[in-house]
């Protein structure tokens, strides 16, 4: 009988074994293939993307945040933790988004600006990294693989998503969203891996510190930590919100400093023509909008400009509203969870966008919906999954959605096109709205920098017509004069223009610098000094105040106070070599000659390629007797292509 029961018993292990073969899943969708999964979501998402890589720094932001912020293109090695420290210290153009800029920094160090093709490369990486997070989470929060695909392309490749990614500027999108969508994951690990939660803790905290850091759209995080109580947990409870008050308090007060900042910048203030109760109808009329596009993104507009008047089709949209909570409601009342978080978790990452405060220059944005959109992929990727699995629904949910993915891809591959220049960017906006102004003068200071002046002055004078009292735009007109002729009729028009702009925005001080450099040109040395003056002492940051003045005291032979504001200028922006090469010439002019020589080696050091400096050094050693070092520095000057040699200079350096 023993032997019997053994035999037996050996019998049903090789059963065991081999209903456990058939229960593992088989094929592309096993766990094992997973890595391959992600691979191929990957791989569309370049694909798509891959043509926003070569595109070019835009006239919208990447100017202000990158071009002329100091803090970015004056970052080095050297002076790492002073720029650090300011960057964490400050605003630009009222938004405290420290660790994005913070990135560019790091990029202007690395690659320069003169190849924005890596930062547009580092804006896909970080896009990457939010699409493998969105596959861990959606798996983690229980869709099925299919719903997890799904749901992960639909984050990867939805055109909505351009902005986002194809616009340098928008780094704080991409490098909130991994911290933030980073977060999430922790915190979902911590409920699944209880053994493990301190540490997953531990993770999202520093995680959320760091989306906070990155753009202030995270302080909604909280609000989603309570959503993901409700999904997870088996019975919610009212602790579970009173548990979250650290993450509540950190993300209010983060907010109100937003709101600060935004207001001192003068943001908020922007659009206040609209009162309280009709921006309410602009909040609701964009909640619509946004719920549209997640299913059909057209038409795709970089920006969306306030209308004059709010349009009688906007009053009606209020009543998305109710209906929006009723189904939240019901939702919740028959505990259709998968449906009530992702509900939830839209509204909770888009409430604040709404523009209802009034902050911003248009009242729609793609970029709004970068991580707000996952609520709404997440319900829809749920019961595409739940109908795949359906035998009679499968080819046909199959076809839709290979239609559907490859539809959105193409959109979103040329989508990006349109953010090459800035002259494509918004001639894209211009074939929707004609009547706004900001497309003309940002197209037109593009085309002003790449000496169209024609063209940038048609752009101005259409700007100027559809509204007159635009202080930026007369500025910028102004500066297109100044730098197209050197006639005395245009610089006039320039000064006009200044004059003009001052009337509408007198304590600007870019303005004050830039009359002033136009009053220098006109030869009104000390109403020039008297207008520069004014401008370095509302905003002494201003570093054109420090570089157009030290030309002004050269001019009137005040060659110390010259040198004091270059080495004020070059204080903030060592490497500037043009600098470097003034300095040099000041501290000659002063009896400092071989101060002058150190300073137009680094002016070389720094652009070895440029003869004048070479040149000048020659002129420096022969005055310190140093021939044969002169006579090198002329030669590496004649060898630069540079011909303007004073004849004594090369008869005293040839031995004649």
């Amino acid at each position: 009988m023993a032997q019997k029961h053994s035999k037996k018993k050996k019998l049903s292990k090789k059963q065991s074994r081999r209903a456990s073969i058939k229960k593992k899943p088989q094929g592309i969708m096993s766990s094992d293939r997973y890595p391959l999964i992600i691979g191929l979501i990957l791989l569309v998402t370049i694909i798509s993307f891959y043509t926003s890589i070569p595109n070019d720094f835009v006239y919208w932001d990447d100017d202000m945040n990158i071009l002329e912020n100091q803090y970015v293109t004056s970052f080095s090695i050297d002076n790492f933790w002073s720029n650090t420290y300011a960057i964490f210290t400050s605003t630009v153009i009222g938004n405290y988004n420290p660790l994005s800029i913070f990135t560019f920094g790091l990029e202007n160090m690395i690659f320069g600006i003169e190849k924005p093709e890596y930062w547009h490369i580092n804006n896909l990486i970080l896009h990457l990294i939010c699409v493998y997070l969105v596959f861990r989470i959606s798996l983690s929060m229980g869709l099925g693989k299919i719903g997890a695909i799904a749901c992960t392309l639909l984050f990867a490749i939805h055109p909505m998503r351009v902005e986002s990614v194809a616009w340098i500027t928008e780094r704080k999108d991409v490098l909130y969203g991994a911290f933030y969508l980073g977060a999430m994951y922790q915190y979902i690990l911590s409920k699944k891996r209880p053994q493990n939660k301190k540490k997953h803790l531990i993770w999202m905290v520093l995680f959320f510190i760091l989306s906070l850091f990155s753009k202030i759209q995270a302080v909604s995080f909280p609000l989603v930590m309570i959503a993901i109580d409700y999904f997870m947990d088996k019975e919610f409870k009212l602790k579970s919100i009173w548990n979250k008050w650290p993450y509540l308090l950190l993300s209010f007060v983060v907010g109100l400093l937003g709101i600060y900042f935004l207001r001192d910048q003068g943001s908020l203030a922007a659009n206040t023509v609209f009162p309280l109760w009709q921006r309410l109808f602009i909040g609701s009329f964009s909640f619509i909008v946004y719920l549209y596009k997640s299913i059909i993104p057209y038409p795709l507009i970089p920006l969306y400009p306030y209308p004059a008047e709010i349009p009688f089709y906007f009053y009606p949209s209020i009543l998305i509203a109710p209906v929006y909570l009723w189904i939240i409601y019901l939702a919740w009342k028959k505990n259709m969870k998968h449906l009530n978080f992702g509900l939830v978790f839209f509204l909770f990452n888009i409430v604040f966008l709404l523009q209802i405060l009034g902050a911003g220059q248009g009242f729609l944005a793609d970029r709004f919906t970068y991580i707000a959109y996952f609520g709404l992929f997440f319900i829809i990727a749920y019961y595409f999954d739940r109908f795949y699995n359906l035998p009679k629904y499968k080819k046909p949910f199959l076809i839709v959605g290979i239609l559907v993915i490859g539809a959105y891809a193409f959109l979103t591959f040329n989508q990006n096109l349109i953010w090459k220049n800035s002259e494509t960017l918004w001639s894209h906006v211009l074939k929707y709205y004609t009547t706004s102004t900001l497309p003309y003068g940002n197209r037109a200071n593009y085309l002003r920098d790449q000496g169209r002046f024609q063209e940038a002055l048609r752009d101005y004078n259409k700007s100027l017509e559809l509204k007159p009292d635009q202080a930026t735009t007369l500025n910028s007109r102004a500066k297109l004069f100044f730098s197209a002729s050197n006639n005395r009729d245009t610089i006039l028009l320039a000064l006009k223009d200044y004059n003009r702009a001052l009337e509408l925005d007198p304590d600007n001080a870019e303005m004050l610098i830039n009359r002033g450099a136009t009053l220098g040109r006109l030869g009104r040395l000390n109403e020039a000094l008297e207008s520069m003056n004014k401008g370095i002492e509302i905003n002494p940051q201003q570093l054109s105040g420090y570089s157009n003045r030290s030309v002004l005291f050269s001019k009137l032979g005040r060659y110390a106070e010259a040198l004091k504001d270059i080495e004020a200028y070059l204080a903030s922006n060592p490497y500037d070599p043009d600098f470097w090469y003034e300095s040099g010439s000041l501290k000659a002019a002063l009896g400092r000659a071989p101060e002058g020589v150190i300073d137009i080696d680094r002016a070389i050091n720094l652009s070895p390629d440029k003869g004048i400096y070479h040149y000048r050094k020659a002129e420096l050693l022969v005055s310190l007797n140093r021939i044969d070092e002169a006579r090198q520095s002329l030669q590496n000057a004649i060898s630069r292509g540079y011909r303007n040699i004073n004849p004594n200079l090369r008869a005293r350096l040839s031995g004649n």
